[in-house]
């Protein structure tokens, strides 16, 4: 099956949900959230980015070709996105696109917002104030798999929430509540993403969950569509980057996607 990518023009105008299904949107994720109906979306599965570049002390620095970051991905931000926000100016952009995918959710929808806690000036970032005053329910723990700690201030860090903002008539599938709030699913590491989702997170995600509409406003390298698929469901994806929306594309069709 061949998936299109669209690329929509920024205009004061309403998108009807069935002519942009199973479609990956090249676009600003805030500026196309803000074209999408009220209640239009069954389930928001995402992960922004970090704004890892902005670092107080050891953490990533760009372009880095030497030392403990040399090969690691993320060290360059993402395609086409400034990982290297003030702070104060990442968590408001980040409250703006929270705003919009809680306006987006019908009466039974849910958000599952991943992002990560950081430590920066020998103090906690807690990412839990981009979700603040929004219709939180639970926070789930993912641990992933170990690392490298190179700062003697703190323990190894091994954990990402993920926020499950939820409006009054959200249920889990019957079972679903069987887990835990804790998940313990190792990172992808074959995946030339920065940051990309393991499928198996999604997959316990979509299939926990009854709605057919999944969208993923930060979609990546597609992940949340290749889950949505295998549970037959529909997808958004809405991705700023061309390179991951063809990733993401030759990834639905197919066709070999990693480098």
């Amino acid at each position: 099956m061949k998936y299109e990518i669209k690329q929509l023009s920024v205009e004061n105008q309403k998108l009807q949900i069935p002519e942009i299904t199973d479609t990956i949107i090249l676009g600003d994720s805030l500026e196309i959230m803000r074209q999408l109906p009220d209640k239009s979306i069954d389930i928001i599965i995402t992960s922004p980015p970090y704004n890892l570049l902005n670092s107080t002390g050891n953490g990533l620095k760009k372009n880095t070709h030497s030392g403990k970051w040399k090969n690691a991905a993320i060290k360059d931000g993402y395609q086409d996105y400034n990982d290297n926000m003030p702070y104060d100016q990442y968590v408001a952009w980040q409250r703006l696109c929270v705003a919009e995918m809680c306006r987006l959710i019908k009466d039974d929808g849910a958000v599952f917002y991943n992002n990560k806690n950081r430590v920066q000036a020998g103090l906690l970032q807690d990412r839990g104030e981009i979700v603040k005053g929004f219709p939180l329910r639970q926070i789930i723990t993912w641990k992933r798999s170990g690392a490298i700690n190179f700062n003697a201030g703190y323990f190894l860090p091994t954990t990402e929430q993920i926020y499950m903002l939820c409006n009054k008539n959200f249920k889990l599938v019957k079972g679903a509540n069987k887990y835990t709030d804790v998940w313990e699913i190792t990172q992808e590491m074959k995946n030339p993403h920065p940051a990309p989702f393991p499928e198996a997170l999604i997959d316990r995600i979509i299939s926990s969950v009854s709605g057919q509409i999944i969208l993923d406003p930060f979609g990546g390298s597609g992940t949340t569509a290749v889950s949505a698929k295998k549970f037959d469901r529909n997808f958004i994806l809405i991705e700023k980057s061309e390179v991951y929306c063809k990733m993401a594309q030759k990834r639905l069709e197919g066709e070999e996607w990693r480098k």
